[in-house]
Protein backbone atom coordinates (compact mmCIF):
# COMPACT_ATOMS: atom_id res chain seq x y z
CA UNK A 1 0.00 0.00 0.00
CA UNK A 2 1.32 3.42 -0.93
CA UNK A 3 1.97 5.82 1.93
CA UNK A 4 3.12 9.42 2.20
CA UNK A 5 6.54 9.07 3.81
CA UNK A 6 9.46 11.34 4.62
CA UNK A 7 13.06 10.48 3.87
CA UNK A 8 13.74 9.95 7.57
CA UNK A 9 10.77 7.59 7.87
CA UNK A 10 11.98 5.61 4.85
CA UNK A 11 15.48 5.35 6.31
CA UNK A 12 14.12 3.95 9.55
CA UNK A 13 11.90 1.47 7.72
CA UNK A 14 14.88 0.41 5.62
CA UNK A 15 16.87 -0.29 8.77
CA UNK A 16 14.05 -2.45 10.14
CA UNK A 17 13.76 -4.32 6.82
CA UNK A 18 17.52 -4.94 6.97
CA UNK A 19 17.10 -6.57 10.39
CA UNK A 20 18.25 -3.80 12.72
CA UNK A 21 17.46 -4.49 16.38
CA UNK A 22 19.42 -1.72 18.13
CA UNK A 23 19.52 2.07 17.80
CA UNK A 24 21.50 4.54 19.89
CA UNK A 25 21.44 8.25 19.25
CA UNK A 26 21.27 11.80 20.49
CA UNK A 27 18.67 14.29 19.20
CA UNK A 28 19.91 16.66 16.49
CA UNK A 29 18.22 18.47 13.63
CA UNK A 30 17.48 17.29 10.93
CA UNK A 31 17.80 13.58 11.85
CA UNK A 32 15.78 13.52 15.10
CA UNK A 33 12.73 11.86 13.53
CA UNK A 34 14.79 8.68 13.10
CA UNK A 35 15.54 8.65 16.83
CA UNK A 36 11.87 9.32 17.60
CA UNK A 37 10.75 6.36 15.49
CA UNK A 38 13.30 4.12 17.22
CA UNK A 39 12.05 5.19 20.64
CA UNK A 40 8.44 4.52 19.66
CA UNK A 41 9.24 1.07 18.27
CA UNK A 42 11.20 0.09 21.38
CA UNK A 43 8.13 0.84 23.52
CA UNK A 44 6.02 -1.51 21.40
CA UNK A 45 8.53 -4.23 20.54
CA UNK A 46 10.77 -5.72 23.25
CA UNK A 47 12.94 -7.25 20.52
CA UNK A 48 14.10 -3.79 19.45
CA UNK A 49 16.46 -1.94 21.79
CA UNK A 50 16.82 1.85 22.00
CA UNK A 51 19.28 4.08 23.80
CA UNK A 52 19.06 7.86 23.95
CA UNK A 53 22.69 8.44 24.81
CA UNK A 54 24.14 11.36 26.75
CA UNK A 55 25.94 12.53 23.60
CA UNK A 56 26.95 11.45 20.12
CA UNK A 57 30.19 9.88 21.30
CA UNK A 58 28.29 7.49 23.56
CA UNK A 59 25.79 6.76 20.77
CA UNK A 60 28.54 5.75 18.35
CA UNK A 61 30.28 3.57 20.91
CA UNK A 62 26.89 2.07 21.80
CA UNK A 63 26.09 0.84 18.29
CA UNK A 64 29.60 -0.53 17.76
CA UNK A 65 29.40 -2.40 21.07
CA UNK A 66 25.94 -3.71 20.19
CA UNK A 67 27.31 -4.91 16.86
CA UNK A 68 30.11 -6.81 18.57
CA UNK A 69 27.45 -8.38 20.80
CA UNK A 70 25.60 -9.64 17.71
CA UNK A 71 22.98 -6.99 16.89
CA UNK A 72 22.47 -5.16 13.63
CA UNK A 73 22.77 -1.59 14.87
CA UNK A 74 22.62 1.98 13.65
CA UNK A 75 22.61 5.63 14.64
CA UNK A 76 21.54 8.90 13.03
CA UNK A 77 23.03 12.36 13.43
CA UNK A 78 24.03 15.54 11.62
CA UNK A 79 27.33 17.32 11.00
CA UNK A 80 28.26 18.42 14.55
CA UNK A 81 27.35 15.00 15.93
CA UNK A 82 29.13 13.23 13.08
CA UNK A 83 32.25 15.19 14.00
CA UNK A 84 32.05 13.89 17.56
CA UNK A 85 31.61 10.32 16.29
CA UNK A 86 34.81 10.25 14.26
CA UNK A 87 37.09 8.63 16.84
CA UNK A 88 34.50 5.93 17.48
CA UNK A 89 34.17 5.38 13.73
CA UNK A 90 37.90 4.67 13.60
CA UNK A 91 37.49 2.23 16.48
CA UNK A 92 34.64 0.56 14.61
CA UNK A 93 36.97 -0.07 11.68
CA UNK A 94 39.71 -1.31 14.01
CA UNK A 95 37.46 -3.86 15.73
CA UNK A 96 35.66 -4.70 12.44
CA UNK A 97 32.12 -3.98 13.63
CA UNK A 98 29.35 -3.91 11.00
CA UNK A 99 26.90 -1.07 11.69
CA UNK A 100 25.40 1.96 9.94
CA UNK A 101 25.87 5.68 10.56
CA UNK A 102 23.24 8.00 9.04
CA UNK A 103 24.34 11.62 8.60
CA UNK A 104 21.64 14.09 7.58
CA UNK A 105 23.73 17.11 6.64
CA UNK A 106 23.13 20.75 7.44
CA UNK A 107 25.19 23.90 6.98
CA UNK A 108 28.37 24.01 9.06
CA UNK A 109 30.94 24.27 10.46
CA UNK A 110 30.05 23.94 14.14
CA UNK A 111 26.37 24.64 14.89
CA UNK A 112 26.14 26.43 11.57
CA UNK A 113 22.63 26.75 10.16
CA UNK A 114 20.63 23.89 11.74
CA UNK A 115 17.60 24.16 9.45
CA UNK A 116 19.44 24.70 6.17
CA UNK A 117 20.56 21.87 3.85
CA UNK A 118 24.16 21.12 2.95
CA UNK A 119 26.27 18.38 1.39
CA UNK A 120 29.44 19.39 3.15
CA UNK A 121 30.46 16.38 5.24
CA UNK A 122 31.92 14.34 2.39
CA UNK A 123 35.53 14.77 3.47
CA UNK A 124 34.67 13.44 6.93
CA UNK A 125 33.80 10.10 5.37
CA UNK A 126 37.44 9.38 4.64
CA UNK A 127 39.45 11.85 6.69
CA UNK A 128 37.57 12.28 9.95
CA UNK A 129 39.34 9.62 12.01
CA UNK A 130 43.00 8.77 12.43
CA UNK A 131 45.11 6.46 10.28
CA UNK A 132 44.28 4.32 7.25
CA UNK A 133 40.82 2.86 6.89
CA UNK A 134 38.51 2.18 3.96
CA UNK A 135 34.95 3.44 4.46
CA UNK A 136 31.93 2.84 2.24
CA UNK A 137 29.20 5.47 1.83
CA UNK A 138 25.98 5.84 -0.17
CA UNK A 139 23.84 8.89 -1.01
CA UNK A 140 20.18 8.53 -2.18
CA UNK A 141 18.08 11.25 -3.82
CA UNK A 142 14.50 10.13 -3.15
CA UNK A 143 12.34 8.69 -0.38
CA UNK A 144 12.16 5.26 -2.02
CA UNK A 145 15.90 5.23 -2.68
CA UNK A 146 16.51 6.21 0.95
CA UNK A 147 14.75 3.00 1.92
CA UNK A 148 16.65 0.86 -0.60
CA UNK A 149 20.06 2.31 0.18
CA UNK A 150 19.59 1.92 3.91
CA UNK A 151 19.24 -1.81 3.31
CA UNK A 152 22.25 -1.65 0.98
CA UNK A 153 24.27 0.10 3.69
CA UNK A 154 23.47 -2.67 6.19
CA UNK A 155 24.39 -5.30 3.59
CA UNK A 156 27.71 -3.61 2.80
CA UNK A 157 28.43 -3.36 6.52
CA UNK A 158 28.00 -7.11 6.93
CA UNK A 159 30.10 -7.85 3.85
CA UNK A 160 32.93 -5.52 4.82
CA UNK A 161 32.66 -5.99 8.60
CA UNK A 162 32.82 -2.23 9.08
CA UNK A 163 30.75 0.87 9.80
CA UNK A 164 29.03 2.06 6.60
CA UNK A 165 27.75 5.61 6.12
CA UNK A 166 24.45 6.72 4.62
CA UNK A 167 24.56 10.41 3.68
CA UNK A 168 21.43 12.46 3.16
CA UNK A 169 20.69 16.17 3.54
CA UNK A 170 18.03 18.02 5.48
CA UNK A 171 15.86 18.52 2.39
CA UNK A 172 15.89 14.80 1.66
CA UNK A 173 15.29 13.91 5.31
CA UNK A 174 12.16 16.03 5.33
CA UNK A 175 11.03 15.40 1.76
CA UNK A 176 7.64 13.65 1.55
CA UNK A 177 6.78 11.32 -1.34
CA UNK A 178 4.37 8.49 -2.00
CA UNK A 179 5.99 5.07 -1.73
CA UNK A 180 4.91 1.47 -1.28
CA UNK A 181 7.76 0.08 0.79
CA UNK A 182 6.08 -3.31 1.24
CA UNK A 183 6.19 -3.84 -2.52
CA UNK A 184 9.92 -3.18 -2.74
CA UNK A 185 11.96 -6.35 -2.95
CA UNK A 186 15.41 -6.03 -1.42
CA UNK A 187 18.00 -8.70 -0.66
CA UNK A 188 19.11 -8.74 2.96
CA UNK A 189 22.52 -10.04 4.00
CA UNK A 190 22.06 -11.86 7.32
CA UNK A 191 24.08 -11.09 10.42
CA UNK A 192 27.52 -12.62 9.91
CA UNK A 193 27.98 -15.61 12.16
CA UNK A 194 31.22 -15.50 14.13
CA UNK A 195 33.16 -13.59 11.45
CA UNK A 196 36.91 -14.11 11.53
CA UNK A 197 36.60 -16.42 14.52
CA UNK A 198 35.11 -13.69 16.67
CA UNK A 199 34.27 -16.03 19.52
CA UNK A 200 38.01 -16.43 20.05
CA UNK A 201 39.08 -12.87 19.22
CA UNK A 202 40.04 -9.94 21.36
CA UNK A 203 38.61 -6.53 20.43
CA UNK A 204 40.98 -3.62 20.70
CA UNK A 205 41.65 -0.38 18.90
CA UNK A 206 45.35 -0.86 19.49
CA UNK A 207 47.36 -2.31 16.60
CA UNK A 208 46.79 -6.05 16.55
CA UNK A 209 47.00 -9.20 14.48
CA UNK A 210 44.06 -11.05 12.92
CA UNK A 211 43.04 -12.55 16.26
CA UNK A 212 43.16 -9.26 18.18
CA UNK A 213 46.47 -9.87 19.91
CA UNK A 214 48.16 -6.51 20.55
CA UNK A 215 51.12 -5.94 18.21
CA UNK A 216 52.27 -2.37 18.80
CA UNK A 217 55.85 -3.15 17.77
CA UNK A 218 55.21 -5.54 14.88
CA UNK A 219 54.87 -3.69 11.54
CA UNK A 220 54.50 -6.94 9.59
CA UNK A 221 51.51 -8.10 11.66
CA UNK A 222 49.91 -4.67 11.23
CA UNK A 223 50.45 -4.67 7.48
CA UNK A 224 48.94 -8.16 7.16
CA UNK A 225 45.87 -7.09 9.13
CA UNK A 226 45.43 -3.81 7.26
CA UNK A 227 45.84 -5.44 3.84
CA UNK A 228 43.15 -7.99 4.73
CA UNK A 229 40.89 -5.16 5.90
CA UNK A 230 41.49 -3.14 2.72
CA UNK A 231 40.87 -6.07 0.39
CA UNK A 232 37.63 -7.03 2.13
CA UNK A 233 36.31 -3.46 2.14
CA UNK A 234 37.13 -2.82 -1.52
CA UNK A 235 35.59 -6.14 -2.56
CA UNK A 236 32.41 -5.20 -0.68
CA UNK A 237 32.35 -1.75 -2.28
CA UNK A 238 32.84 -3.27 -5.74
CA UNK A 239 29.51 -5.08 -5.34
CA UNK A 240 27.78 -1.68 -5.35
CA UNK A 241 29.09 0.47 -8.25
CA UNK A 242 25.90 2.47 -8.07
CA UNK A 243 25.27 5.55 -10.21
CA UNK A 244 22.77 7.11 -12.61
CA UNK A 245 23.86 8.44 -15.99
CA UNK A 246 21.53 10.38 -18.29
CA UNK A 247 23.40 11.06 -21.55
CA UNK A 248 22.43 13.66 -24.13
CA UNK A 249 24.25 12.96 -27.36
CA UNK A 250 24.36 16.55 -28.62
CA UNK A 251 25.72 18.00 -25.39
CA UNK A 252 29.35 18.93 -24.78
CA UNK A 253 28.63 19.44 -21.08
CA UNK A 254 28.29 16.88 -18.28
CA UNK A 255 26.71 17.96 -15.01
CA UNK A 256 27.63 15.98 -11.90
CA UNK A 257 25.35 16.18 -8.87
CA UNK A 258 24.09 13.92 -6.11
CA UNK A 259 21.44 13.81 -3.43
CA UNK A 260 18.99 16.69 -3.49
CA UNK A 261 21.03 18.80 -5.93
CA UNK A 262 20.67 16.06 -8.54
CA UNK A 263 16.89 16.44 -8.27
CA UNK A 264 17.08 20.21 -8.51
CA UNK A 265 19.02 20.07 -11.81
CA UNK A 266 17.07 17.13 -13.26
CA UNK A 267 15.08 19.33 -15.65
CA UNK A 268 18.36 20.36 -17.30
CA UNK A 269 18.64 16.88 -18.82
CA UNK A 270 17.03 18.37 -21.94
CA UNK A 271 20.22 20.40 -22.47
CA UNK A 272 23.02 18.59 -20.65
CA UNK A 273 24.14 15.09 -19.77
CA UNK A 274 23.92 14.29 -16.06
CA UNK A 275 25.92 11.89 -13.88
CA UNK A 276 24.77 11.07 -10.36
CA UNK A 277 27.07 9.08 -8.08
CA UNK A 278 25.09 6.95 -5.63
CA UNK A 279 28.02 5.14 -4.07
CA UNK A 280 29.61 8.36 -3.00
CA UNK A 281 32.72 6.65 -1.55
CA UNK A 282 34.93 4.95 -2.59
CA UNK A 283 34.81 7.31 -5.55
CA UNK A 284 33.60 5.66 -8.76
CA UNK A 285 36.92 6.23 -10.53
CA UNK A 286 36.52 3.87 -13.50
CA UNK A 287 32.99 5.01 -14.16
CA UNK A 288 33.93 8.70 -13.95
CA UNK A 289 36.92 8.21 -16.24
CA UNK A 290 34.84 6.47 -18.89
CA UNK A 291 31.78 8.71 -18.72
CA UNK A 292 33.57 12.08 -18.57
CA UNK A 293 35.97 11.33 -21.45
CA UNK A 294 33.89 12.70 -24.38
CA UNK A 295 32.77 15.92 -22.68
CA UNK A 296 34.38 19.30 -23.21
CA UNK A 297 32.91 20.79 -20.03
CA UNK A 298 32.38 19.05 -16.68
CA UNK A 299 30.49 20.98 -14.00
CA UNK A 300 30.02 19.66 -10.46
CA UNK A 301 26.99 21.08 -8.64
CA UNK A 302 27.11 20.36 -4.91
CA UNK A 303 26.12 21.79 -1.53
CA UNK A 304 29.68 22.52 -0.40
CA UNK A 305 32.78 24.33 -1.62
CA UNK A 306 33.98 21.71 -4.09
CA UNK A 307 34.52 18.51 -2.07
CA UNK A 308 33.25 16.04 -4.67
CA UNK A 309 34.72 18.20 -7.43
CA UNK A 310 38.17 17.63 -5.88
CA UNK A 311 37.59 13.88 -5.81
CA UNK A 312 36.44 14.00 -9.43
CA UNK A 313 39.56 15.86 -10.52
CA UNK A 314 41.76 13.26 -8.81
CA UNK A 315 39.81 10.45 -10.51
CA UNK A 316 39.80 11.81 -14.07
CA UNK A 317 43.09 13.80 -14.01
CA UNK A 318 41.60 17.00 -15.36
CA UNK A 319 40.08 20.20 -14.07
CA UNK A 320 36.34 20.55 -13.60
CA UNK A 321 34.14 23.60 -13.13
CA UNK A 322 32.33 24.08 -9.86
CA UNK A 323 28.96 25.40 -8.75
CA UNK A 324 29.12 25.47 -4.92
CA UNK A 325 25.68 25.84 -3.33
CA UNK A 326 26.55 27.36 0.04
CA UNK A 327 24.46 28.49 2.99
CA UNK A 328 21.48 26.38 2.02
CA UNK A 329 21.20 28.11 -1.35
CA UNK A 330 19.72 25.22 -3.30
CA UNK A 331 17.66 27.35 -5.71
CA UNK A 332 17.16 26.16 -9.29
CA UNK A 333 17.25 29.59 -10.93
CA UNK A 334 20.47 30.50 -9.16
CA UNK A 335 22.10 27.15 -9.96
CA UNK A 336 21.09 27.46 -13.60
CA UNK A 337 22.57 30.96 -13.80
CA UNK A 338 25.81 29.73 -12.26
CA UNK A 339 26.06 26.91 -14.81
CA UNK A 340 25.61 29.44 -17.62
CA UNK A 341 28.35 31.62 -16.14
CA UNK A 342 30.76 28.69 -15.92
CA UNK A 343 30.10 27.82 -19.55
CA UNK A 344 30.80 31.41 -20.62
CA UNK A 345 34.04 31.35 -18.65
CA UNK A 346 35.03 28.03 -20.26
CA UNK A 347 34.64 29.14 -23.88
Amino acid sequence: MKQLLSGNEAIFQGAIRAGATYFAGYPITPSSEILQQAAALAEENPGFRFLQAEDEIAAAIGIISASLAGAKSFTATSGPGFSLMQEALGWGHAVEAPCVFVNSMRVGPSTGMPTQPAQSDLLQIKGGSAGDYYPIAFYPNSVEESFRLTVTAFNAAEESLSPVILLVDSLLSHLYEMADLDAIEVAVVPRTKDPLGRSQRLFTGTAHDRMGNVKTNDPEAYRDWLNDLKERHLQAADKYPLYEYIPRKDSETLLIAFGITSRIISSLKERFSIFRPIRIFPVLEKELQEITRPYRHIIVVEGNDGQYASWTECAIHRKVMRVPCLGGGFKFQWIQSQIEERLKEGK
